[in-house]
């Protein structure tokens, strides 16, 4: 995929309510604007990546890029489990998001339990992946120290929203 790396931003906001509570996994998602300019080349599937809220701390992330196949869903999204335990949500806060590499394609599960391990085998490959230093070295982008004011905007359909959100590499 050519567009890897590949650099997002905007609010998070309320997903499907899955995460923490079906699956213990919690997520952050981005709007519909971030997902509707995601390059072609970007396929369904699971990444991995840096990811930070507002202008804390970077740490590993996974993210789900698609229809979520287990749950049938009709609606693509891109839900971001960032490796740390936050003691809040962050619902309205910004996302600044780096998918890195990809792990695999999507596919349905033939119970919870099934999809639950493959997320946490996902969430395992991630931090190996991210250890290797040509993808350790993208922790310390300056997309991650930019204000999310200053932030060019990518789109025109992005341009029309209130936040700036960046997509690109």
């Amino acid at each position: 995929m050519k567009s890897l790396p590949y650099f997002c931003r905007g609010e998070v906001v309320r997903g499907f309510g899955r995460g923490s509570k079906e699956l213990g996994i919690p997520t952050a998602n981005f709007p519909d604007s971030v997902v509707d300019n995601l390059p072609a080349d970007i396929s369904t599937g699971i990444y991995y990546g840096w990811a930070c809220i507002g202008n804390g701390d970077v740490y590993k992330m996974v993210m789900s890029i698609g229809w979520n196949p287990y749950y049938k869903n009709t609606k693509k999204s891109m839900e971001t489990h960032i490796i740390h335990k936050f003691k809040e949500d962050f619902y309205g806060q910004t996302l600044s998001a780096v998918l890195v590499g990809y792990i695999r394609s999507e596919k349905s599960f033939p119970s919870l339990e099934d999809l639950i391990a493959a997320i946490n085998s996902d969430i395992e490959e991630a931090k190996v992946q991210l250890e290797l230093p040509e993808h350790s070295k993208l922790k310390e982008d300056n997309f991650f120290t930019s204000t999310t004011n200053s932030s060019p905007v990518s789109s025109s359909s992005a341009a029309s929203t209130s936040q700036s959100i960046i997509n690109g590499h």
